[in-house]
């Protein structure tokens, strides 16, 4: 046997000694997590000094720990929210592009969620608000280890709404009468209402837009009461409208020089704010809450986009398209992240280890002292010590997938290796100009140093001597990868489709409109929907 590593000999000193045993020491820990939906790592003001519309948030990085070297699992909704769940990339959980209004299917339900490990393991286990994983049947996230649901089945732009907000190109409201002429444009739907559930029920179809961040504070709230009174450790897991599009003007948003997009952004932070808030008034230091994001922005949307900082994708600019959301540049999938926890957590850290949505599970799973499923490997990590401090190590390598600007959606061109980051295909998504970068494929592939060169403007040159010393460990490190999710039990997504699956409270009524006294409730037992209530 080799020699234990100094990182192996401080671990077992700190178990013998007592000092790392979160789950015996602190007994089962709560959590929280909060993902925002197309947020760019610019759009906190710890990380850009530019955005000044992020208070709470901001002060939710000097209570806690700041990480500037986070990523998303993928860089675009249905893939990112199945990693993130699951800690398995999509190449392995099989959701690998984004799911329908009308699609059969979700994450595969061969996939265990992180929900369902945090339930069998004692916990109270709440989903608010995006889901994007599956609305039909057993996909449904009351079937997927959520006790309680509260919120929307998919995209905020996946239906009409009375009033439909800001949105490139604006979209019409729902209709009123049956007989009224429609105006069909694209990208917009105009026949369907936006449903709200609660749990398995249609609550209101259309939802208001304008009330949703206050009603999912306040089911955020009712879901914490009961669970503290309970007295069980609690799993919630919080995933905003905020900052997708379309944007709305909040009931109540202080002016922003961002105009629309910071009125949504200081929204979005107000109730980041208050949902921590009600966290620590049930014990401070009781509650692991982590903030981050799905994907970049959605640069496509212009100014109601959000700000990628300094991580621009230059090259990819230089010959069209977006470097942001949908792409695997930095722009794409680097994200902001904080992790508090008082009294576990350091206070005013800024951690530079190489981290992913994708270690949320395994390390929640570690905190609450249950095992990871077995028969399937893992893209995450437990990053318990460094969230602890107590050590800045994260992935060695990191893999990103193609998430539909180039190359089979799923599939893994890309990866990162300390600070180098590796290109085997490019792309550009739409750009706020309307220009897309064709893909293009690199063999031997292109190269950044990001430590130089964190705008992605220069590649390292193929002939340097960096590139040739780099080159075979990055190609080595790649065919691995492959290798083992070859090896791997892999799932496959079921992406057919079917209007009937499509969730209506009263198929009666003009775009599925539900009156207060009507609602529809979906049984989840059943894998055909009939299409009378269109669920």
């Amino acid at each position: 046997m080799g020699t234990p590593s100094p990182w192996a000999v401080l671990v077992l000193t700190m178990v013998l000694v007592g000092l790392w045993a979160p789950h015996g020491v602190y007994g089962q820990p709560n959590f929280i997590v909060i993902l925002a939906d197309d947020v760019g790592w610019g759009d906190l003001g710890a990380n850009w000094a530019e955005t000044k519309e992020t208070p709470h948030l901001d002060q939710l990085a000097a209570e806690g720990t700041r990480f500037v070297d986070f990523h998303s699992a993928a860089s675009t909704c249905s893939p990112s929210r199945a990693s993130l769940l699951t800690g398995r990339l999509g190449v392995r959980n099989g959701v690998t592009h984004n799911f329908a209004i009308t699609s059969v299917g979700g994450l595969p339900l061969n996939e265990t969620t992180l929900a369902e490990v945090l339930q069998e393991a004692g916990y109270s286990t709440g989903a608010i608000g995006k889901w994007h994983l599956g609305h039909h049947g057993l996909h449904h996230p009351n079937s997927r280890g959520f006790d309680y649901y509260f919120g929307i089945p998919y995209s905020h732009d996946m239906g009409c709404t009375d009033t439909p907000g800001y949105n490139l190109p604006p979209c019409l409201p729902c209709p009123q009468h049956g007989a009224a002429a429609r105006v069909v444009r694209k990208d917009c739907y105009t026949d369907i209402a936006l449903p709200l559930f609660e749990n398995v029920t249609i609550v209101q179809q259309p939802v208001t837009l304008s009330s949703l961040a206050t009603r999912y504070a306040e089911a955020a709230t009712r879901f914490i009461q009961r669970a503290s009174d309970s007295g069980r450790p609690f799993f919630l897991y919080v995933a905003l409208a905020h900052m997708h599009v379309p944007l709305w003007d909040p009931l109540a948003a202080p002016s922003s020089g961002r105009g629309i997009f910071g009125a949504a952004l200081s929204e979005m932070d107000a109730l980041v704010g208050r949902i921590k808030q009600v966290a620590d008034s049930h014990g401070k230091g009781n509650t692991l809450l982590w903030f981050t994001g799905d994907n970049g922005p959605w640069a496509q949307k212009c100014e109601l986009a959000g700000l990628v900082g300094p991580f621009v994708g230059a090259w990819q600019r230089q010959r069209g398209g977006s470097s942001a959301k949908q792409t695997t540049w930095e722009g794409g999938h680097r994200v902001p992240a904080v992790v508090y926890w008082p009294g576990h957590v350091p206070a005013k850290r800024t951690s530079r280890a190489l981290l992913s949505t994708l270690d949320i599970f395994p390390t929640l799973v570690a905190l609450a002292g249950a095992v990871l499923p077995p028969n399937r490997r893992f893209d995450g990590l437990d990053v318990s010590p460094v969230l602890f401090g107590w050590s800045d190590e994260g992935h060695k390598v990191l893999l990103h997938p193609n998430s539909g600007a180039a190359g089979k959606v799923g599939e893994i061109e890309t990866l990162r290796l300390a600070q180098y980051k590796a290109f085997y295909t490019t792309g550009g998504a739409m750009a706020c100009d309307g220009s897309i970068g064709p893909a293009e494929h690199h063999q031997p592939p292109l190269i950044f140093n990001l430590d130089r060169d964190i705008q992605e403007q220069e590649p390292l040159d193929v002939a340097s001597r960096e590139y040739q010393a780099v080159l075979p460990i990055i190609s080595r490190a790649y065919a691995q990868a492959l290798e083992d999710i070859a090896a791997d039990n892999v799932s496959v997504a079921d992406y057919s489709k079917d209007p009937a699956v499509i969730p209506c409270c009263n198929a009666q009524h003009v775009a599925c409109r539900c009156h207060a006294a009507h609602t529809a409730t979906l049984e989840l037992h059943t894998e055909r929907r009939t299409t009378q209530l269109c669920l």
